[in-house]
């Protein structure tokens, strides 16, 4: 997305006095120093009125893979667009890289790449031109060696003299990542970048990232495929209704709200549940063929031992068990909806 940056971008060498510290949030996502990104109380409200985003407090810390979860409306873009330099906010701040966004905005964007979800590029250029644009749009000077380094990166180097037209869509998706590249930013952001992508070049985008993330690079990801926030990030953020909600490592965040299931497959189906087993934690699925029993995978005993025991007294028997762990999705339903839940009534999401 080479037309955000306006104009080319400064040469001159950076000086101790020009990073701006970082202004620390309210200290719910902690100290923000040496952190990629830090937004303290940052608010958008458009000309209409609509309130895109309220108070967000995020810091994220370098060399980190960050997900930001939501809803469809729910803000990302907004977010997204305000630290890339893209729309201005209404109150707060945001530093990129120790960068003020607006006090600083070009040294903040030189800092960051961004692949947007669109493929907005010259459909009659080469690749290898328009990427070495795209270098060019930031002052950078002609580097030969590292286009082709991220070529080839991204399986590109084949196609280097191609036009972007004749390229698929997987292919020009890649193209974006190398324009986004091409300064060598710091921070990445990844807008829904596997969206219409197949199988196997979505697993090849994500051994990349996890390459760059070797090298210090800072990914921030949307998405809507949240299998791949669970498998690639090391925090995950969820905002609703321009609010951000949670903000948790994921494993934290997997053992705090995650849940795992026992079930069991009965002989017999019961149609209710026996008032002797009421002090577990039960259901009953598959017109009562299947009884399922919710406990706490870090409770200090989970009750699965006396369960066990109290249907063997009562003679309940069952041909098969199984377990399932809450998924990432399961809790990002969970948290958006309680979330909503709570907004309906006028109360502020946590």
């Amino acid at each position: 997305m080479d037309t955000l940056a306006g104009a080319p971008m400064p040469t001159e060498p950076e000086t101790p006095s020009s990073r701006i510290p970082a202004e620390k949030p309210d200290g719910r996502h902690g100290d923000p120093s040496g952190a990629a990104i830090a937004v303290a109380g940052l608010s958008k409200t458009y000309a209409g009125g609509l309130a895109a985003l309220t108070d967000i407090n995020l810091v994220i810390q370098r060399g980190e893979i960050f997900a930001l979860l939501g809803p469809n409306g729910a803000g990302k873009t907004t977010l997204i667009s305000i630290i890339c330099g893209i729309v201005n906010p209404t109150s707060g701040s945001v530093t990129a890289g120790g960068f003020d966004v607006v006090r600083d905005y070009r040294k903040s964007r030189a800092m960051i790449g961004l692949v947007p979800q669109e493929l907005t590029t010259d459909a009659f250029e080469t690749v290898w031109n328009t990427v070495c644009f795209s270098r060019g749009l930031f002052g950078r000077k002609p580097a030969p060696a590292i286009i082709e380094r991220i070529l080839r990166d991204l399986s590109l180097w084949d196609r280097k003299d191609s036009k972007i037209i004749t390229l698929s869509g997987g292919m020009k998706r890649r193209v974006l990542i190398a324009k986004a590249l091409a300064h060598e930013p710091e921070i990445l952001f990844l807008d829904e970048p596997t969206a219409g992508v197949d199988v196997e070049l979505r697993r090849g985008m994500w051994d990349m990232v996890r390459k760059l993330r070797e090298t210090g690079v800072t990914i921030v990801l949307t998405t809507h495929y949240i299998e791949e926030a669970e498998e690639m990030a090391d925090r995950i953020g969820v905002i609703n209704d321009g609010r951000i909600v949670l903000v948790e490592e994921k494993s934290a965040l997997m053992k705090k709200l995650g849940k795992k299931e026992l079930r069991l497959d009965l002989h017999v189906p019961l149609t209710e549940i026996p008032p002797e087993l009421s002090e577990h934690t039960l259901s009953l699925e598959d017109d009562g063929s299947t009884l399922v029993f919710t406990f706490d995978t870090q409770a200090e005993r989970t009750g699965t031992t006396r369960l066990l025991g109290d249907l063997d007294r009562l003679g309940i028997r069952f041909s098969d068990l199984d377990t399932r762990q809450s998924s990432l999705e399961d809790i990002f339903v969970s948290v958006v909806g309680s979330a909503s839940g709570a907004n309906s009534h006028g109360e502020t999401a946590p």
